[in-house]
């Protein structure tokens, strides 16, 4: 039995140091991931900025156009439905026939004017900032609100978001209207 140890006794000490010798990965350095949230962080502040500038464009909002308004209908900037995880946008595509002769609902009615796009909240920025300027006719003012066929389980996550969009919104320097004000009809 010893000399049966004595030859096994090599193999299990040679494999023993080679499983010991191997260099197990190392897992990515507290360092690099630092250095990875702020390049995203830095991206992230050079697209709100960018975003910022063609929003700038866009002249700032006249009050005296937009309180008035009382139904979603009659609403022509851009208006966002806020959901658990999405935000809807719904745009109105600016009514372009300016004849006196031939009234331009009749030919293109406000609802085939109608856009929705469905995206998440770090798109906001791009898509707004992609709208022409004939798309906000009261300025850089945004209605907002929140999902009315959400779920009540499903409140606290839309508040949040609706938070988040309004910040977001804020830094772009866009006026927020807050929907449904007072008496608004659907």
């Amino acid at each position: 039995m010893n000399a049966r140890l004595s030859r096994t006794a090599p193999l299990l000490l040679a494999l023993t140091l080679s499983a010991c010798s191997r260099q197990p990965q190392a897992p990515p350095s507290v360092a690099t991931a630092r250095q990875q949230a702020q390049a995203a962080r830095a991206a992230r502040v050079k697209e709100l900025a960018s975003a910022r500038e063609e929003l700038d464009q866009i002249p700032p909002p006249s009050k005296s156009r937009y309180l008035s308004i009382r139904t979603v209908e009659s609403w022509n900037n851009p208006f966002l439905i806020v959901g658990k995880s999405t935000i809807t946008l719904r745009v109105m595509n600016p009514d372009l026939t300016h004849s006196s002769a031939i009234p331009s609902n009749l030919l293109k009615p406000a609802n085939a004017r109608r856009t929705e796009l469905s995206l998440r909240l770090g798109s906001l920025p791009e898509a707004l900032s992609a709208l022409p300027e004939e798309m906000w006719p009261y300025g850089r003012v945004v209605a907002v609100e929140e999902d009315p066929v959400a779920a009540k389980l499903d409140r606290p996550a839309v508040r949040r978001n609706i938070e988040a969009t309004v910040q977001l919104l804020n830094d772009l320097g866009v006026v927020v209207d807050d929907w449904p004000a007072n008496n608004v009809l659907r």
